[in-house]
């Protein structure tokens, strides 16, 4: 595989709440990159392995190493280590790659926390060649999976579907990022809010988008419809810009992907500018 010409660009995906389109959010912009010639690597840490499922449909089935080991080669010493690029699968597309997932990750968190090894995934993404963008999905818990995704990251996408629930819940998950950021990972920075499944006639979602943009927090621009489209995504293993890239929820998806672009590029400029 060919190096990339810089550090990959780590991109965690997460909310603590359950059932907000975490691995749909994950897959579909990993996708959107893989399409447009971008050498892309989804990481799958959630034990539901919907990621996995997702982008490998019933291959994943015939999958012989999985995330569950590459975390427990860390929990005894060798002598010859296998390589990162061991455990990753290609996936049926272009330029998208897959660390999956398998649902023994569950037993082996508690011995990855009493071994502390909370920095391993971070040493094994910055050894890692061949990638320019690498996104992780996460469970929707801060254990030790996800505070290893934020501390491996560059950057976070929060998805937020609009509810009370859900936005009690943004709150204590921003201070969870800005301990982690603060503690372990200076350069973790909060990407966006995504707001999913959004309902644009609707009054309570126009209002709790505004209020968050309001309160100043970080609300991207894109928003992802409501759609059962998505459903027949998941069916199919075919994340929408393949399964049908003219659809509103694909131009949407696409759309999120630029804007996440966009800002990165701006970014970078400032920082070169702070430099000369």
């Amino acid at each position: 595989m060919a190096k990339a010409d810089s550090m990959a660009i780590k991109r965690v995906v997460f909310n603590q709440k359950g059932g907000v389109g975490k691995s749909t959010i994950t897959c579909n912009l990993a996708a959107v990159a893989a399409a447009q010639g971008v050498r892309t690597l989804v990481i799958d840490l959630d034990p539901q392995a919907n990621s996995t499922r997702y982008l490998l449909g019933a291959a994943a089935d015939e999958i012989e190493l999985t995330a569950s080991d590459f975390f427990d080669q860390m929990l005894s010493f060798k002598l010859r280590p296998l390589a990162t690029e061991e455990f990753i699968v290609a996936t049926p597309y272009k330029n998208l790659h897959l660390l999956p997932s398998h649902p023994s990750l569950e037993e082996l968190q508690a011995k990855l926390e009493s071994r502390y090894k909370i920095y391993k995934l971070r040493e094994a993404l910055d050894a890692l060649e061949g990638y320019d963008q690498i996104w992780i999905d996460t469970p929707p818990a801060l254990h030790f999976y996800t505070r290893s995704a934020l501390i491996a990251a560059d950057a976070c996408l929060i998805p937020f579907d609009c509810d009370e629930f859900a936005r009690r819940a943004l709150y204590s998950l921003l201070e969870n990022v800005a301990e982690i950021r603060a503690d372990h990972n200076d350069r973790l920075q909060v990407e966006g809010i995504v707001i999913n499944q959004y309902l644009p006639h609707a009054n309570l979602p126009q209002r709790l988008v505004q209020e968050l943009r309001d309160e100043g927090l970080p609300v991207l621009n894109s928003m992802l419809s409501s759609s059962v489209k998505i459903k027949e995504s998941h069916q199919h293993a075919k994340p929408m810009v393949h399964l049908d890239p003219r659809h509103k929820l694909a131009q949407e998806f696409g759309a999120l992907y630029r804007e996440l672009a966009a800002a990165r590029k701006a970014t970078t400029r400032a920082k070169a500018r702070l430099r000369a």
